[in-house]
């Protein structure tokens, strides 16, 4: 998987929308998924940044991506519901979805805590996700062969001191994509759910979590492309509930 070749045309015809697609590992997947032939559903709070990634997916020839600006800390369940209506409309359908839009909030002991962003850290990074995914899934149904990606952390797998509620998020993700790979498996075989760890990556999260580390010592986000294809590829039909990580 670390390893793969995608080939150029692996997700021709395929509608994958990605949160968080304005920066970092998510602006990556959204170029590298139009590059193999999606049309990709840029999903993100700054208009400006989405923007680019459109014109840059626009600009270099790939299918004619769509922007879907939303707060995921401020939107309420029926602003999920209309955004799925609205794809609906548009695409009838949805192949591939990757969770990637997460805020890291502080790095301190629960008992330090402030309750506000730690509330702030679960809305965005677990509550959200769980939101989008539920207004999601009738589209999902609808597809062929359809993914879902939630990106998980190191810490969301084994919790370490200080990491806060972004580790207890990331643990939330995890429940959730065991749960809905356990619900979605049915008859069809149709939608599959796996968590995915990105690892130590060049981004600006990164960056903020570790100041004193050496950015350069990390993958960047274009080095760890290879099972972002492969999951949300023809390739990965049938792994489902699993645990992966994006660097070996």
């Amino acid at each position: 998987m670390h390893d793969y070749k995608a080939p150029q045309d692996l997700l021709k015809n395929r509608i994958i929308l990605v949160t968080g697609a304005g920066s970092g590992i998510g602006r990556t997947a959204a170029k590298t998924y139009a590059a193999h032939g999606a049309t990709v559903i840029l999903l993100g709070r700054t208009t400006s940044k989405l923007e680019a990634v459109y014109d840059e997916i626009e600009a270099a020839g790939h299918p004619q991506p769509a922007i879907v600006p939303l707060n995921l800390e401020g939107a309420a369940p029926k602003d999920y519901d209309e955004m799925a209506m609205t794809i609906e409309d548009n695409f009838g359908r949805l192949d591939g979805l990757l969770h990637n839009a997460a805020i890291l909030g502080q790095r301190t002991p629960v008992e330090l805590s402030s309750p506000d962003i730690w509330a702030q850290v679960m809305q965005v990074n677990a509550h959200a996700p769980y939101l989008l995914t539920r207004a999601l899934i009738p589209l999902l149904r609808q597809s062929t062969d359809a993914s879902v990606i939630f990106t998980s952390s190191s810490v969301g797998r084994k919790a370490r001191a200080y990491w806060g509620a972004y580790a207890v998020s990331k643990f939330a993700l995890e429940g959730l994509s065991q749960l809905l790979a356990d619900e979605l498996d049915d008859e069809r075989h149709n939608v599959r759910v796996n968590s995915l760890n990105p690892g130590a990556t060049r981004t600006n999260m990164r960056a903020h979590a570790y100041p004193a580390e050496d950015p350069k010592e990390n993958p960047t986000p274009e080095e760890i492309m290879p099972i972002y294809l492969y999951l949300m590829g023809r390739d990965s039909q049938g792994v489902t509930g699993q645990q992966l990580d994006a660097q070996p």
